[in-house]
């Protein structure tokens, strides 16, 4: 029998969704784009932290020793100053009586700002090497550092030894801790000191080269005199006693105010201060020394004393001019003078102001640093949660399922009196012909009697001809305008003779007694809705295998769960049951969704009706064949189930089964079907990179751990559904490519529900290679 629904004589109005599907259509490819960025945008976060703390192109090479017999002994002999003189090594010394304090491998957030409060408290200047990933991470650091009247130098960016280096990375290192000062303090600097330099007669055969090239570039290299030893830790009286320069020699003075514990030499600095003033020493910059050492030398050749501005210093030596500077007889110290200068401003000399591009690239560098250290933590601490959350999951899932598994297999178990009256099969079809004729010869063969009602959702394929040439007697054809599935299934509850619906897909087939098995859970009054057991029928591909695992661990031991939890979010359309009641009480099918399965449930659970699962009644459906075809289904999947919970968001503060549903089984949709899969990638972000930047067997073995646990999910899964394990073998391989293609459509579906995109049906292809459930293995 065929009945067809009348038509208006005119084409029909589009609906609310077909309106919106030609602007959606066109934003996808936007969206996916912003996916792909954000993941992007992500890794290169990842990256900078990792470059910042040393783990990414990392070198930790330091040369013990070479030889030197390529470097000039007029260089091996002098310093510990090298200034660049028309580009070539212009060795200086300190001035008698003369102290530059210098401190390495800074800024540090414990100690550099104890060390500029001791500094500060004495009155005395410093110069502050500093790591130019250190000054990103640490930036008000520096700019107390300037702002109080210190020098500050370069000591590279990531702390390398840079006699190993390309040219190319030596000068990376120079232009990225520019960049570094520039943002952090608003200035770049002509001082270097090279990480685990000494004193000059430490220059071999290959740091000579680069010591050549920075005089070429204008920088000052800086060595020093008198190592402190403070890095060793031997003690405070050690310390000042390793620092005092031998009788009234000037010395560049190596302190650390980072790298490791730093107690001893707080506790000594101040003391050896006041030891030095107490000699009659001085203290000043790299600057303030070179500044002195200039004006004593222009006396000298003048004959003069002291002069009062005669001879003006030429800071050419450091790379660039002092307009207004002149010299004083204790140029660069704090308890001497500098007529026409300050002695702050002839301290800092070395000091250049950022302007331009390189000081915006420098706040900008700085910025996405403090992003890093931000984002990174919290990222840190989010997979932890999600980790947490995902493994106790497992647990949880593991533990309702065999209780799940007990309650419903025991030999007395019943819903009730057995349900023997017929019922109603709604088959909603558009341009299924590859598939309905597999679909209606399983339905045909039932054990249970029914009525087969195929709504034929304007098909132009001949699906309904198909259908009506079978002459099947207790089928019935429903013709209508395309209008979508919801419409088609509204359709055939209105048409229904029965008061309970079987509702199932075109490309599906059912066993014998499925219908028989789905129905029984109706013996219970409460029960409003069941929901069935989805196999996929071709899983002899790769992609059918990683689907297949899916529905056996993912969906079916959720839904189990769910049921004893009493809050099953999604009945499958290809196998589900209902009361007419029940349906025509919530309002059927909506259309305001994509995934109006989960909708109808929702409703379900709202309407006060018990939804519960059925493991026995199996059906077998055609999933997707390729990779596009698979992106397109699940992106609508995810799509539509956001669009459902928004839509019943309320049932959080409601009462009774609907408030039940919105307290418990709308936060676990949340949780393990949206925001632990969208953090999910991280997971696999943060493997990669520690399996090549960290330690690579640390992370193998953790990921391996990972997945045994989920193999012993998914073989006990496969347990109860009684399936093989020959597919588990594929398991590895979906956890590499299927579960991230699944993370991107989650993320590209969380994009367009932000967006306020809207998705249009998308009809998959069918094979019709899904037959009789004999068939399937």
């Amino acid at each position: 029998m065929t009945k067809t629904t009348p038509s208006r004589g005119r084409r029909r109005a589009p609906s609310r969704m077909e309106r919106a599907a030609g602007k959606a259509a066109a934003l996808q490819k936007p969206r996916v784009i912003l996916a792909l960025l954000l993941l992007l945008g992500l890794t290169s976060v990842m990256l900078l932290d990792g470059y910042l703390r040393g783990e990414v192109f990392s070198d930790q090479r330091v040369r013990d020793s070479a030889a030197y017999d390529k470097v000039p002994k007029t260089i091996l002999e002098a310093g510990p100053i090298f200034t660049s003189s028309n580009g070539t090594v212009d060795p200086k010394s300190v001035p008698e009586k003369t102290i530059v304090l210098t401190f390495d491998d800074g800024p540090n957030p414990t100690y550099t700002e104890k060390v500029l409060k001791i500094l500060q408290d004495n009155d005395v200047p410093g110069t502050f090497f500093l790591v130019g990933s250190m000054v990103t991470r640490y930036p008000d650091a520096v700019t107390d550092m300037v702002d109080q009247g210190n020098e500050v130098g370069i000591h590279t960016f990531t702390h390398v030894d840079l006699s190993y280096q390309s040219t190319t990375r030596v000068e990376r290192e120079l232009n990225q801790t520019q960049l570094a000062l520039a943002g952090a303090a608003g200035i770049t600097t002509t001082l270097f000191r090279a990480p685990y330099s000494a004193e000059a007669d430490a220059i071999d055969n290959y740091s000579w080269p680069v010591y050549q090239r920075l005089a070429k570039l204008g920088y000052t290299s800086v060595f020093i005199d008198t190592d402190s030893d403070d890095w060793k830790q031997p003690g405070v009286a050690s310390i000042i006693k390793t620092a005092t320069p031998k009788k009234n020699n000037g010395a560049s003075v190596l302190f650390h105010d980072a790298g490791g514990d730093r107690d001893q030499t707080l506790v000594a600095l101040p003391k050896y201060i006041k030891k030095m003033k107490a000699k009659g020493y001085t203290f000043t910059t790299v600057s303030g020394a070179l500044a002195k050492d200039r004006a004593s030398t222009a006396a000298g050749r003048s004959g003069a004393g002291t002069g009062t501005g005669q001879q003006p210093i030429d800071q050419t030596a450091n790379g660039g001019t002092a307009n207004g500077r002149q010299s004083g007889a204790a140029a660069g110290t704090r308890t001497g003078t500098a007529t026409g200068a300050s002695a702050t401003s002839i301290e800092q000399a070395a000091h250049r102001k950022a302007t331009g591009a390189t000081l915006y690239e420098g706040k900008a560098l700085v910025a996405a640093v403090a992003l890093a250290e931000w984002s990174m933590p919290a990222l840190a601490s989010g997979l932890v949660v999600v980790g947490v959350a995902v493994m106790g999951r497992f647990a949880m899932m593991l533990v309702l399922a065999r209780t799940h598994y007990r309650q419903r297999n025991k030999r007395r178990f019943s819903w009730g009196p057995e349900i023997t009256r017929p019922v109603s099969v709604i088959v909603p079809a558009y341009n299924e012909k590859e598939c309905i004729e597999n679909t209606i010869n399983s339905l045909a063969q039932s054990t249970h009697p029914i009525e087969i009602i195929v709504v034929d959702d304007g098909s132009t394929d001949g699906t309904a001809d198909i259908v009506e040439a079978m002459r099947i007697p207790n089928v019935r054809v429903l013709r209508q305008e395309n209008a979508g599935k919801p419409a088609a299934l509204n359709n055939g509850v209105r048409n229904a003779s029965y008061d309970i619906v079987v509702m199932m897909d075109g490309d599906t087939v059912f066993e014998p007694d499925t219908v028989r098995r789905l129905v029984q859970p109706f013996a219970n009054d409460e029960v409003g809705a069941v929901a069935g057991n989805a196999k996929v029928g071709n899983r002899d591909t790769v992609i059918g295998a990683w689907q297949h695992i899916e529905y056996v661990m993912g969906f079916n031991l959720d839904r189990r769960m769910y049921d004893l939890l009493r809050c099953m979010p999604t009945i499958p359309g290809a196998i589900g049951a209902f009361r007419r009641e029940a349906v025509l009480e919530v309002g059927g099918m909506s259309e305001d969704t994509l995934a109006e399965d989960t909708d109808i449930t929702i409703a379900m659970h709202r309407g006060g009706w018990r939804v519960v699962y059925e493991e026995h009644a199996r059906a077998w459906t055609e999933a997707p064949g390729s990779l596009k075809q698979l992106w397109s289904q699940r992106y609508r999947w995810s799509y539509g189930t956001m669009q459902a919970l928004w839509k019943h968001r309320k049932s959080l503060t409601d009462r009774g089964p609907s408030g039940r549903f919105g307290r418990i089984g709308m936060p676990l949709v949340v949780i393990f079907q949206i925001v632990t899969p969208v953090f999910a990638p991280l997971i696999d972000v943060f493997t990669v990179y520690s399996m090549i930047f960290v330690d690579f067997w640390a992370s193998l073995l953790a990921w391996l751990a990972v997945l045994v646990v989920q193999l012993v999910c998914a073989a006990y899964a496969f347990r109860l559904d009684r399936e093989k394990y020959r597919y588990l073998l594929m398991m590895p391989l979906q956890q590499l490519a299927y579960r991230q293609m699944m993370y991107l459509v989650l993320i590209h579906s969380c994009i367009t529900a932000l967006t306020g995109g809207r998705l249009r049906w998308q009809k998959l292809k069918r094979t019709g290679e899904v037959g009789t459930p004999a068939g399937v293995s």
